[in-house]
């Protein structure tokens, strides 16, 4: 019931933050545009030629600003790096219902990502920790923006952590529902944005690692084969597509080279710490899961889990969180050029946002001072956001977060 009601509170939540746009005259801007007219064509048109879309000023349906078109044409129709996965994706919501549809898909996906992480949470601490933490930072600014932007992010957050939740599932009983839907899950990454397959690695390794561990090796064989074969599968799609093993090869700028993705290392620090785009700058409650890393680190060396067993098992799932939120981090870093863009600050970073979330209510049970007074700023942040959204200037995310 506790779970089910922190679901229902995040959504009623999103649900309402739905009529701010993302600037004062633009509702979607940036990608967002892009996945809209993809999951356009693919509506109306059964297939992913954007040519026709932009001919005929679609476009305008979602922006008033003429997009330019981010892609090439291959083999003769017009492909954009933005893939397939996405537009498809949100394709049967926006028939139905059109972007405000779509918007509200994401924001009940983000709202069930929350949800599978105090799951996790409680694999860890014990409540109120579990459900509290998490409540706050699906409540962050970074949260609610993210809830109605029509990204990769949000959707891959819901992915990673039920296949993390699944991981775990596996450690306490290698059942095979468990195993395919974690494995499935982690399959649909790549499809979303082929750096985000990276973040969902740990999962991967802890369904095969725990299944062959509980005497289940061919579970563990045919479950990465089934994730392999994904990537396989997908490689080929889009070298017939995109004429290249990955979507960005119909890109119309080139791609960066090994130096210029080196060059993003100061990444690294600011998308946790820049003061206009940082995670911690607008949702500070997560500071509380770097704590969780450390006394993870501290159990491990001390070796409380040979006098506390249950330790143990805490410290596995903890572990799992803390290597997803690293492996995000890195892909966050090194893929954009700048934590800002055209989303509100946080979304790099946000696929692990939900899981970081758990790894926090460990370090909330430990520095519960501090927590509560990095709750209670996060509140205020989103209180102040949403006051300047829907009381002041109608500025849009972006100019709330300036």
């Amino acid at each position: 019931m506790r779970l089910a009601a922190l679901g229902a509170l995040l959504l009623a939540v999103y649900a309402a933050t739905l009529t701010i746009p993302a600037t004062a005259r633009e509702d979607h801007t940036g990608d967002e545009v892009h996945y809209l007219l993809g999951a356009r064509s693919w509506a109306e048109d059964g297939d992913l030629d954007l040519a026709n879309q932009y001919a005929g000023r679609q476009w305008r349906e979602f922006t008033r600003a003429e997009p330019a078109t981010s892609g090439t044409l291959v083999l003769g129709r017009l492909r954009e790096p933005q893939g397939v996965g996405m537009p498809l994706a949100i394709s049967p919501a926006y028939a139905l219902g059109g972007a405000d549809l779509v918007e509200l898909a994401i924001a009940a996906l983000v709202a069930l990502a929350f949800v599978l992480a105090a799951a996790l949470a409680r694999r860890v601490v014990p409540e109120p920790w579990a459900s509290g933490v998490v409540l706050v930072a699906g409540l962050s600014p970074p949260a609610l923006a993210a809830a109605t932007t029509i990204a990769p992010e949000p959707v891959a957050a819901a992915l990673i952590a039920g296949a993390s939740l699944c991981a775990v599932k596996v450690r306490e009983s290698a059942r095979l529902r468990h195993v395919y839907a974690g494995a499935v899950m982690l399959a649909l990454l790549p499809w979303l944005d082929p750096a985000l397959a990276i973040a969902g690695l740990p999962a991967a390794v802890c369904i095969v690692r725990w299944s062959a561990l509980e005497g289940r090796r061919l579970l563990a064989l045919i479950t990465a084969e089934l994730m392999l074969g994904s990537l396989v599968f997908y490689a080929r799609l889009n070298e017939t597509l995109f004429g290249g093993p990955l979507p960005s090869a119909a890109a119309a700028s080139p791609a960066p080279g090994a130096g210029e993705i080196a060059e993003r290392a100061p990444n690294l620090l600011g998308l946790w710490v820049d003061p206009s785009a940082g995670l911690l700058r607008w949702a500070p409650v997560l500071a509380l899961a770097f704590v969780g890393a450390w006394l993870l680190a501290r159990s491990r060396r001390e070796r409380v889990a040979a006098a506390i067993p249950a330790r143990r098992e805490a410290e596995r799932v903890a572990g799992l969180l803390v290597a997803t939120g690293a492996a995000q981090w890195l892909v966050a870093a090194f893929a954009r050029d700048d934590p800002a863009g055209w989303w509100f600050p946080g979304l790099p970073m946000f696929a692990a946002v939900p899981v970081l979330a758990a790894l926090a209510a460990w370090g909330m049970r430990h520095a519960r001072v501090a927590g509560a007074v990095l709750a209670a700023l996060t509140l205020v942040l989103s209180a102040w956001v949403l006051g300047d959204a829907w009381t002041g200037p109608a500025e849009g995310w972006l100019g709330a977060a300036r």
